[in-house]
């Protein structure tokens, strides 16, 4: 009796297991990764052509949170290699969502709920995923180790400037392959322990967010409730990050975590998904002028116009604001947003900064060349 009760619950796993991994992940993100139908005519000819020239790099996308195989193209989401491809994407940011509280909002989020545990569950994570952030984030890191060896040279994880510089080599000769680089989507992986930050970096992390919506043992999330700055915890982790040359991302930081980096910082950061509303001008001139990045997002939260034409706008804004050198690309591609093209369709967005006037030089720096160099520059050398 107790061997078929075994064998039956056994089964009964099995099949659930099965069932989420086939139907579950469809159903959690087809709702709400989506792309938005507007009326925009085909790229001109001339977009076509810079588009195919140029080095382009986004540096976030949360592709990682969903149960499907990016080296195949799916029919839901805006990001996987064939569509990164297609594109012309030379490097994509991976960002590793671990917690995302009910009722999330820009104004007020409480750290009290998440929703990532049932996400887990549904989709058939391994169990010790279901209760620790820290394994969630070493999960999704494994997800794109793995997609990389399977891959047949058409994904490689970028660690080190040694890893950029082959990547474009690579092209430059002909080849396909795209890169990919893994940050986390805030501090609270960590799980106040200091001492995982090694094992982050040692899976393959080099940029960490400190925050998400919610204030964490870090300090205040600009969603959260406090408001405040860095914590004596934070400022550890922003030191000990520096140490082994990993990139801070101050995208959901609050505006005192935000200073608080900057004033004891010894390298540029990064705001690696925003709008030009997000942060005050004042910041957003502070981190530009310590040499760091604004990556600009597609989503209606970062810019009022989803379209081409609106995402254009904001990214001149935003070099009228802190200069060509300093904007990046931050699509916040795949994480519950909502936007006008995938990430197969750049050129549109090529073609809107071209009909605005943008020079083909400033356009290939705020398309990728800007994150380019500034990973270049940035990263581990990979010579020891």
């Amino acid at each position: 009796m107790i061997k078929w009760f075994a064998a039956i619950s056994s089964l009964a796993v099995a099949l659930y297991f099965g069932i989420a991994w086939f139907l579950v992940p469809g159903a959690l993100e087809r709702p709400i990764n989506r792309v938005v139908q507007m009326e925009i005519g085909p790229p001109s000819e001339r977009a076509r052509e810079v588009h195919a020239k140029l080095t382009v790099a986004d540096l976030h996308a949360d592709t990682l949170l969903w149960s499907r195989d990016i080296l195949n193209r799916a029919d839901r989401g805006h990001v996987d290699v064939p569509r990164l491809a297609q594109g012309n994407v030379a490097l994509q940011v991976f960002a590793a969502v671990t917690k995302v509280p009910v009722g999330q909002n820009y104004e007020e989020t409480s750290a009290d709920s998440d929703q990532i545990t049932l996400a887990a569950i549904a989709q058939a994570w391994p169990v010790g995923t279901w209760t620790s952030l820290l394994e969630r984030a070493l999960y999704q890191a494994g997800k794109l180790e793995n997609a990389a060896s399977r891959s047949q040279n058409t994904l490689r994880v970028i660690h080190t400037r040694s890893d950029i510089d082959a990547l474009l080599a690579e092209r430059a000769a002909g080849g396909t392959v795209v890169g990919g680089l893994l940050a986390t989507e805030g501090g609270h992986p960590l799980e106040g322990d200091i001492a995982n930050l090694d094992l982050l970096y040692d899976a393959g992390y080099r940029m960490i967010g400190l925050h998400h919506f919610f204030d964490n043992e870090l300090g205040g999330s600009l969603h959260g409730l406090t408001g405040e700055g860095l914590t004596e915890h934070g400022r550890l982790v922003v030191k000990a990050a520096e140490e082994r040359r990993m990139i801070i991302d101050v995208a959901h930081s609050s505006p005192n975590a935000v200073a608080d980096v900057l004033d004891m910082s010894t390298r540029p950061v990064v705001v690696s998904h925003t709008g030009v509303r997000n942060l005050s001008d004042q910041l957003m001139k502070r981190i530009a002028a310590r040499g760091g990045l604004i990556g600009i997002g597609y989503w209606k939260g970062a810019v009022c116009d989803v379209s081409p034409s609106g995402i254009a706008a904001s990214i001149i804004y935003a070099i009228n604001l802190v200069g060509e050198d300093h904007v990046a690309l931050g699509s916040d591609y795949d994480g519950a947003t909502q936007v006008s093209f995938d990430t197969s369709q750049l050129v549109y967005l090529t073609d809107a900064l071209l009909a605005a006037d943008l020079s083909r030089s400033t356009i290939s720096k705020v398309m990728g060349g800007n994150l380019v160099r500034f990973l270049r520059e940035h990263l581990p050398s990979g010579d020891t």
